[in-house]
């Protein structure tokens, strides 16, 4: 995920999808549940793109980091 929501606290879940505003423009952009990104100028294209998973969804350049393991805990 960007570093727009990295450390925010926000809804978790497999169909989550976040619009955010690009500051000092008019566009979107849009964050996909499965952490594929592109950027709108139409809102209409916007939420097309997003419910069209996995269509023109690419893999994340980046894969997530995984949750440190608690001390104690058997994995």
């Amino acid at each position: 995920m960007n570093e727009v929501l990295a450390g925010r606290r926000m809804l978790p879940g497999d169909r989550v999808y976040r619009i955010l505003w690009v500051l000092g423009t008019d566009r979107l952009r849009a964050v996909c549940h499965c952490s594929a990104e592109r950027e709108f100028d139409d809102p209409v294209e916007l939420w097309g793109w997003l419910l069209a998973h996995p269509a023109g969804h690419d893999t994340p350049a980046v894969a997530p980091v995984p949750s440190p393991v608690r001390a104690g805990v058997l994995a």
